[in-house]
């Protein structure tokens, strides 16, 4: 364990390092493999809806319900937790916590089957609430660990490093479930074992690598101890910011607008490889699995470019200018999806979408980091970033799902979420832009 100073180098790598470590869910879970999967096991059986809690539901609209609900459930702990960590001073052991309960819950989707439906579900919403719940302490040691000047690099450092090691991890998932004889994977269907396989190998590599990270960081702030009073502590501690929101004009115009236009980033994230997979003319199975992934990938090495394009850009025109920028291109990117249908045109809309999710994601983060005021409370800021963003995405999911339930077409959802860029572009121009 180590005591580096803030604005150490090696602080600075170690804390970039973990998005390397559980960059692997998002991308293989969240993105890539799982979806496909998803949709794999629909299709052996040869049905589209099944019945849940005694609802039918269409399988597309059932996994943005559930996705809605995972992220409700780290909306209302993260205060809880954030609170807690900030006055005992322990950020570090949860991290750890939910890390390793996201990771488990990767391998149980080993396991993952229509059969037995509702614990194949509770693999994928624990999965979804460890990731997003340690994201909450990591994001809120960005200003512990770097000074104003370094949060927009490092930001952008961290998202290209997480889209790098998901994208080494991808490749390998992908030779798996194009060739698993080379693999010596058999079974009535190798691929989608192979893809099982996949699951496994992501909650290994996030558990393996977040070491290095657990290794250089600092415990947090204080050291107190925990009574029963202080379970309550984060609420009380997201009052005091919404208090000093009231006094932060600035921070409370531009937290608004983010969590306006991240309803839809988040979401269009979270659904693009369901649409890909429903709604375009692929020729077979074979080239719609190999023609997913290679979006994914054609995405995740697009936003690396995206992320430190975006970082020189809001050093020459300012955040908030080069902020309204990025959202006028998703306004466009959400109404071009609409019209396509084969792989080709696809392939051209996930690139324009790599270009702007890096940047957009990680330039909010350090423009918010860079418009708190001077504190050491980060964690109750950062949960209050988080609970916006989740929150947000609550509503984009359950939005999103139920257009497609009631319509049959995820292709009007997606083009109802233009809407929230452009309500996002008119609150960014109220946004004071020194």
């Amino acid at each position: 364990m180590s005591n580096l100073q803030r604005g150490d180098k090696k602080l600075l790598n170690a804390w970039a390092f973990y998005d390397w470590a559980n960059s692997v869910y998002s991308l293989v879970i969240a993105s890539a493999i799982f979806p496909i999967y998803y949709a794999a096991i629909f299709k052996i059986k040869g049905i589209e809806q099944i019945t849940v809690f005694g609802t039918e539901f269409k399988n597309t609209a059932l996994i943005s319900f559930v996705t809605a609900s995972a992220f409700l459930m780290v909306a209302i702990i993260s205060p809880f937790l954030s609170g807690i960590a900030d006055y005992a001073g322990n950020k570090k052991s949860f991290m750890k916590f939910f890390c390793y309960l996201g990771a488990l819950s990767c391998i149980g989707l080993c396991w993952f089957d229509l059969e037995r439906i509702y614990l194949s579900l509770s693999f994928y919403f624990f999965g979804l609430i460890g990731f997003w719940g340690s994201l909450v302490f990591y994001n809120s040691y960005l200003p512990d660990v770097a000074f104003p000047e370094q949060q927009d690099a490092l930001s952008a450092k961290g998202y290209s490093m997480g889209y790098i090691g998901s994208v080494v991890l991808l490749l390998f998932n992908l030779a798996m479930v194009m060739s698993p004889e080379t693999f010596h994977i058999g079974g009535e269907h190798p691929a989608v074992t192979a893809m099982q396989y996949s699951f496994v190998s992501v909650g290994i590599w996030w558990i393996v690598f977040s070491q290095y990270t657990y290794y250089y960081l600092p415990k947090g702030n204080g050291g107190n101890k925990v009574t029963k009073d202080v379970l309550f502590n984060g609420f009380r501690e997201l009052k005091k910011v919404w208090v000093l929101l009231g006094e932060n004009v600035t921070l409370k115009k531009y937290l608004t607008s983010f969590f306006v236009y991240s309803m839809a980033v988040q979401t269009v994230m979270l659904v693009a490889t369901y649409f890909g997979e429903q709604e375009i003319a692929w020729e077979n199975d074979d080239h719609k699995t190999m023609g997913l992934i290679i979006s994914i990938l054609v995405i995740q090495l697009v936003a690396v470019a995206g992320a430190i394009l975006t970082s020189k850009a809001s050093d020459r025109f300012g955040n908030i200018k080069t902020l309204i920028f990025i959202n006028c291109i998703w306004v466009v990117i959400c109404i071009c999806a609409y019209f396509v249908t084969l792989p080709v045109h696809f392939y051209i809309t996930a690139g324009f979408v790599g270009l702007v999710m890096g940047g957009i994601q990680s330039l909010s983060r350090s423009t918010y980091s860079k418009l708190l005021p001077e504190t050491k409370d980060t964690a109750s800021f950062f949960s209050f970033y988080d609970v916006a963003e989740k929150i947000g995405i609550v509503i984009g999911m359950l939005i999103y799902g139920l257009i497609d339930q009631l319509t049959g077409s995820m292709r009007n959802s997606i083009v109802f979420l233009a809407l929230f860029f452009i309500v996002g572009v008119y609150l960014l121009n109220k946004v004071n832009k020194k």
